[in-house]
């Protein structure tokens, strides 16, 4: 939307709607719905991959573009590299299964999490310059990553199941931080604290 000053110059102002929420929740909601099958409560199934390529995949990739969009690199590279991330999990678990690939075994899949952990211990670096509740949702992804990759190192039930209840509270921070951006947008002060 363009406006003009009274001295008629152009005021351009983005009146797009924050798609951060969208990321944040999309991301949250399937990681906590992984996590409740790595604490034991059920097998991953295909409403874990369904989530993982319609909702924790694609939803974060749209957010990612509607992100450059408006410029924030941090938003476009965290919701682009994590809706991407659960492209390929899903694709990790599917493609054996369709006899296209071979299984990946512990140490491989173990090194897959560690990258991904020192990726996001990276992001969370970013975090220490905005809010509070970010700086969580990273910071409790990163532990997850690398006990997930300790699991699968070390074989030990024990270790995956702790992983899976600290997933649980990394999504549900997510979820938390994109709820909280909705209702204080919506009430037009911060209800919720971030």
């Amino acid at each position: 939307m363009t406006e003009k000053n009274e001295d008629g110059s152009v005021i351009i102002r983005d009146m797009t709607a924050n798609p951060a929420p969208l990321g944040l929740i999309a991301f949250g909601l399937t990681t906590v719905l992984l996590n409740f099958a790595n604490a034991g409560f059920f097998p991953v199934n295909s409403m874990i991959l369904a989530m993982g390529i319609a909702y924790g995949g694609t939803a974060q990739v749209i957010a990612c573009a509607m992100e450059y969009k408006k410029g924030n690199t941090f938003a476009t590279v965290a919701f682009g590299s994590f809706g991407l991330f659960w492209w390929s999990l899903v694709l990790l678990l599917i493609l054996p299964k369709l006899g296209l690939a071979d299984k990946t075994d512990p140490m491989a899949m173990a090194a897959y999490l560690i990258m991904w952990g020192i990726f996001t211990l990276g992001m969370f670096v970013g975090t220490l310059k905005l809010n509070r509740g970010l700086q969580v949702v990273f910071a409790t992804l990163t532990i997850l990553f690398f006990l997930l990759a300790i699991g699968d190192i070390t074989g030990s039930l024990a270790i995956k199941t702790i992983a899976g209840y600290e997933g649980i509270l990394t999504g549900a921070s997510a979820i938390y931080v994109g709820l909280a951006e909705v209702i204080n947008e919506v009430y037009g002060r911060k209800v919720l604290p971030i």
